[in-house]
């Protein structure tokens, strides 16, 4: 039987042997074997055609599986793990991510489990063929806080929040030991607190949104809008491009990164002020620029953190880098993630 609740099994229920972890974000569709441990062993990536139809967008989900099936490990798999950008229903295996716009309550859990490779999963496993092997499912931001909890920069932290900054922006709760996904896996979405109310249109129907000054498309946007072009005319105009103008002082893309922190400080203080955190983990590919996001992100957070319990969060980035929604997808599928 599959199941969408993102949470660890009970005791003597775990699974054992490896774990087949999915992260599939408006960019990228990542794969991955993990053991109990949270050795990442295998990785496989494929790119996002984020506006193509729904099927188009999950043949490539099933072509990932297909190449971590080719892996002599694979028959040692016996749970599937899957961390998605939102939003999520942990309680149905749907989805309907925001920026994938050909996925509204799709069925990912139901896709996955039927993918002919994990099927044959369950012989290996001496299980019967209508049982099948667990399919567990989560938001990509309570992947990753799963993740940094289990073996990242959150593990010695009891109350913390882990976002993706990314195509958009995801976030997920560590709360009194735990990771919290609450009852729809949403718990902590971060990116979608309106922290401009005169702000642009968000997809997700609100006007705003943290996600839309600090996704990654939201600062190559503003940045173009400011007067900032790449230094080659062939070269991307994603947020990697805007950061490397950055870096050599170019004054619109500077303040694209300057707008961002701003943005993703606003948002860690409500959420910190509500939930009296003492941790922020920040990942995701956007979390590359480094010191061009943290500096004004932290700047801005002493400002807007100004009670005295919110004072004392910590940011950090991501230890496990790009890999945190993976490992995190298979923390979840064992008691790692109570």
């Amino acid at each position: 039987m599959t199941t969408a609740h993102p949470t660890a099994q009970p005791p003597g229920q775990q699974p054992t042997g490896l774990i087949a972890a999915l992260d599939i974000g408006g960019t990228k569709i990542a794969g991955a074997l993990v053991d109990q441990h949270g050795t990442l062993l295998h990785r496989v990536q494929r790119p996002t055609f984020a506006h193509d139809p729904g099927e188009a967008v999950m043949l490539t989900v099933h072509r990932v599986i297909e190449e971590l099936a080719e892996d002599p490990r694979w028959s040692e798999v016996r749970a599937v793990g899957i961390g998605c950008a939102g939003p999520v229903d942990i309680t149905r295996g749907t989805v309907s991510p925001v920026n994938i716009a050909g996925w509204r309550d799709f069925p990912l859990v139901a896709q996955v489990a039927a993918d002919p490779a994990v099927l044959g999963l369950a012989k290996e496993a001496g299980l019967p063929p209508e049982q099948g092997v667990p399919v567990r499912l989560a938001g990509d931001g309570v992947a990753m806080a799963a993740g940094e909890h289990w073996c990242g920069a959150a593990r010695d932290s009891a109350n913390a929040i882990c976002l993706v900054v990314s195509t958009g922006v995801g976030a997920g709760l560590v709360l009194d030991g735990a990771v919290r996904p609450g009852p729809s896996g949403n718990a902590g979405h971060l990116g979608h607190l309106t922290v401009d109310f005169n702000g642009e249109p968000c997809t997700c129907g609100h006007s705003g949104c943290v996600a839309m000054l600090a996704g990654g498309t939201a600062i190559a946007r503003h940045a173009l809008r400011s007067g900032w072009r790449p230094a080659a005319r062939d070269a991307a105009t994603d947020a990697a491009a805007v950061a490397e103008s950055a870096r050599q002082g170019d004054p619109p893309a500077l303040a694209a990164y300057e707008r961002a922190g701003q943005a993703l400080a606003a948002g860690i203080a409500a959420t910190a002020t509500l939930l009296d955190l003492r941790l922020a983990v920040i990942g995701g590919g956007v979390a590359g620029a480094g010191d061009l996001l943290l500096a004004p992100l932290r700047r801005h957070l002493d400002v807007y953190g100004a009670l005295s319990f919110v004072r004392p969060i910590e940011v950090r980035l991501t230890e496990l880098g790009p890999n945190a929604g993976l490992i995190g997808a298979a923390a979840l599928t064992t008691t790692a993630a109570r």
